[in-house]
């Protein structure tokens, strides 16, 4: 019961179909069996219906909302339906949209492409961001983790979810220093190569491969075991970074991925 009493936001609820969990609802479902009451946004009710559904199961908390984070004003509107639904307050906020595909080197990707991603990617985190800062200042705190990637430091053939995920990064940090003297606490996690369906289906399905195909070659490239990690890795940092444990840890870009960052050369 590490969120026993506290409220959260987990944008990007909802998954992809795929075999495995994907990190947002990985996320929600483990807050909700921490105590935690939940708000499961998607941009596909049905997904983050799907969602809530395994919480209430397991004896949780949690409603489900429609929202894209791409369209203006989404991030009141889901600031709002929080606000109404837990009594007021907010006390966390996870961010976990982000989309890939249509994308190269800065020489070959499309400019409609880049602007999607990084309206996707970036400009729909720092919406919903900004909806809940004042909230989270009036109520005395909170603590908005940001879900970016390893891509954001490291790759070269994906420019726009490159560049937007490194965007996500300094937003995270510039949160942290202008909001820190209102007890709000912003941090970011940074996956590695991670079983999930986006990446593993997604990725299967735009080469043409089997998924065994992907999960082998992709489980090759993690220093740690040989094996890439799985949404529960990611749920697991997002809730030592959402809990009173991390009280004193703000602009922290945390990478959870085997070891692969620390790779040189």
């Amino acid at each position: 019961m590490r969120l026993k009493g506290k409220t959260a936001i987990v944008v990007g609820a909802g998954q992809q179909p795929g075999s495995t969990i994907g990190n947002g609802r990985a996320i929600a479902v483990l807050f909700a069996r921490e105590g935690a009451d939940v708000l499961c946004v998607d941009r596909d009710l049905a997904r983050a219906e799907e969602t809530v559904a395994m919480i209430a199961a397991e004896g949780g908390n949690a409603g489900a909302l429609a929202a894209d984070v791409a369209k203006s004003g989404a991030g009141d509107a889901i600031v709002a339906a929080a606000k109404e639904r837990f009594g007021g307050r907010v006390d966390i906020l996870i961010n976990n949209v982000g989309i890939g595909g249509r994308d190269g080197p800065a020489h070959k990707i499309e400019e409609a492409d880049l602007d999607r991603t990084m309206t996707v990617n970036f400009k729909g985190i720092w919406t919903t961001t900004k909806a809940v800062i004042p909230l989270m200042r009036e109520q005395g705190g909170g603590a908005i983790v940001n879900i970016s990637s390893l891509a954001s430091i490291a790759g070269g053939i994906q420019v726009a979810y490159e560049v937007s995920k490194a965007a996500v990064n300094r937003l995270t940090t510039s949160v942290a220093q202008s909001n820190g003297r209102y007890h709000i606490r912003c941090n970011a996690i940074l996956p590695g190569l991670m079983d999930t369906p986006m990446a593993v289906a997604g990725i299967a399905r735009a080469s043409g491969r089997t998924e065994d195909a992907v999960r082998q070659e992709r489980d090759g490239r993690v220093p740690l075991g040989g094996k890439m990690g799985s949404a529960w890795d990611t749920a697991y940092a997002a809730l030592f970074l959402a809990s009173d444990e991390s009280k004193f840890i703000s602009g922290v870009l945390l990478p959870v991925d085997g070891g692969m960052s620390v790779r040189i050369g």
